[in-house]
């Protein structure tokens, strides 16, 4: 209800603005909506997915060149080369993504710089574009008859995309899709472990931020009703970030809280300081370094994050309404094979980290795998799940060969896990972190997010993560930041987002560890009512108390190969594992 009446505060503010401010600050709120839309995109794309760009500058000016030529020299209508103009920054968005996400961190960032700076020198290159000079006339944009040739009158075209795209891009990351893009920046493979295609994501984000950039560059030809190539340069790219930064570059409305506050600190300065020192010069942009240096020191997250902290709190959120159960898969019948290691080999240069491992392992079992630290257990784990790929030997699950398939395959087909480090996404609520484990039991897409069309499936999705936290005694703690919770926690929370999965096989490494010995109580009445269901478990440990009070069989390895398998008690008594462990027998 906060969040309807707050958007509707904001809308009654955008729609009579025009009406009761002069016409200089009707044209300055044009600028913020242009700039917003781009910054959006890079909200988007920088602050949640992490992905750095210098260049969006270049997708404005391929869309304010492409209507320009198309409406000046063929005459075509506005509103044609507005489809145009999305078409061709799309095919140049997914051009260069594709070669650009290939690369990460500063290599990255640094190839958008490269071709942001090459596409402004191509602007001011071509004939065709005008060179250096631009291309005037643009014809203004006119709706049933009406011209919107003036600021005001411009002012709700542009402004009614803004509003749109602010609501579709909060719609969008509070969905699935958007939990999955949240997932991107720091915790890539686990979100993979959960049947999320990453790589895929990743252009998706890119062609997203491109196409916000594209609108945004054919308002802007036919606002101004003129372009040239120095409104595209380097500068105005680092602009665009420094308007994400400032607003704050993980928030929604942050993008037009930065672009707002940088769009008129920069008008404001630029009267200002001349008048101040009694001369021409561009001191705006002394100060301006200078202002954002003290806030990225006094909030570096931006000043979006920074007024929600000082605003009133809305009411507390409430548990998801109950929906329909999500489908569920069957459980493969007790006592059937279900996972087979035959020789496997994992090596990292002169490292034999897992040599000719072979053992069983049957449905409806909790099966223990143990050994020293260092031993090889978490190398198996992502052999098994697909992280690694083996050098020799075979998995097989479900009598299929999977040592080859991708995480998102090996998730299909009903592998879930814990890790060995907690890996969750710090900031997000504790069921959304859980909600991130059903990502394949829903199929709606970006664009269905963005449209609010997926809600039925949506409220599917949280009502099965706020089952699993009930499932394992953490539900109440739904909307709780997941890093503010002890590690214990964290590590619980983990163990629900493995069961929203809906697994057949469930893989847990070290799962007690940080737990309190009720806790881990706790923890082993989870997994044996578990297997009572009949789920699968394979379980990596250092507790030994936990251990053999919980497991069926043991399984047992030391320097990367397999020292023993048995029971419980004979695994205990062996003298070769108790050496490994100690050191030596008496």
């Amino acid at each position: 209800m906060r969040r309807h009446g707050a958007l509707f505060a904001f809308l009654v503010m955008v729609a009579l603005a025009p009406l009761v401010i002069p016409p200089f600050y009707v044209t300055l709120l044009n600028y913020i909506g242009l700039a917003t839309l781009v910054t959006l995109g890079l909200v988007v794309l920088t602050g949640v997915a992490g992905i750095v760009s210098f260049g969006q500058q270049a997708f404005v000016g391929i869309a304010a060149y492409t209507t320009a030529v198309l409406a000046v020299v063929l005459g075509v209508s506005p509103w044609l080369t507005l489809l145009a103009c999305l078409a061709i920054t799309a095919a140049a968005g997914l051009l260069l993504g594709a070669i650009t996400l290939r690369l990460s961190g500063h290599y990255l960032s640094i190839s958008t710089i490269a071709w942001g700076i090459a596409i402004y020198y191509l602007f001011g290159n071509l004939p065709l574009l005008g060179q250096y000079s631009g291309i005037d006339n643009i014809p203004s944009v006119s709706l049933f008859g009406w011209e919107l040739d003036s600021g005001s009158e411009s002012y709700y075209l542009i402004w009614v995309f803004v509003v749109a795209a602010l609501v579709a891009a909060k719609n969008l990351l509070d969905s699935r899709c958007g939990r999955a893009i949240r997932a991107l920046r720091f915790r890539s493979v686990m979100a993979e472990s959960f049947g999320v295609d990453t790589a895929s994501l990743k252009v998706v984000v890119f062609l997203y931020a491109a196409l916000l950039a594209g609108l945004s560059g054919w308002l802007y030809a036919h606002f101004l009703r003129f372009v040239s190539p120095h409104a595209f340069g380097v500068n105005a790219g680092i602009d665009y970030l420094f308007m994400a930064v400032i607003g704050g570059a993980s928030q929604v409305w942050g993008a037009l809280l930065g672009a707002s506050v940088l769009t008129m600190l920069k008008e404001w300065l630029k009267d200002l300081l001349p008048a101040m020192f009694q001369r021409t010069g561009n001191y705006e942009i002394v100060v301006f370094g200078v202002l954002m240096v003290f806030l990225l020191h006094r909030t570096r997250d931006g000043l979006a994050p920074a007024l929600s902290r000082i605003l009133p709190a809305g009411p507390a959120k409430s548990r998801p309404a109950d929906a329909p159960a999500l489908a569920r898969r069957a459980k493969p019948a007790s006592g059937t094979d279900l996972l087979a290691l035959r020789g496997l080999v994992k090596r990292f240069g002169g490292l034999v980290a897992v040599n000719d491992v072979s053992f069983e392992m049957k449905s409806g079992e909790i099966l223990g795998l143990i050994g020293p630290n260092g031993a090889g257990k978490s190398t198996l784990f992502n052999l098994i799940t697909g992280v690694l790929d083996s050098d020799a030997g075979a998995i097989e699950f479900r009598g299929e060969r999977v040592e080859r398939a991708t995480q998102r395959e090996i998730a299909r087909r009903g592998v879930s896990r814990t890790f060995q480090h907690v890996n969750l996404v710090s900031t997000m609520s504790v069921i959304e972190n859980v909600a991130i484990g059903a990502h394949l039991r829903g199929g709606s897409g970006t664009i269905a997010a963005m449209l609010h069309t997926e809600r039925a499936e949506e409220r599917q999705l949280l009502a099965e993560a706020a089952r699993q936290l009930d499932r394992v005694g953490l539900g109440d703690h739904l909307f709780e930041a997941a890093g503010s919770l002890p590690l214990g926690q964290q590590r619980i929370v983990e163990i629900a987002r493995a069961l929203c999965a809906d697994p057949v096989l469930l893989l847990m490494d070290e799962p007690a560890a940080g737990l309190r010995f009720a806790e881990k109580q706790a923890l082993a009445e989870l997994l044996r009512r578990l297997r009572g269901e009949g789920m699968s478990i394979l379980l990596v440990e250092h507790d030994m108390e936990f251990v053999m009070d919980l497991v069926d069989r043991l399984v047992v390895i030391d320097f990367g190969e397999k020292l023993a398998q048995g029971l419980p008690a004979e695994i205990q008594a062996n003298p070769a594992v108790r050496e490994a462990y100690l050191g030596g027998v008496e």
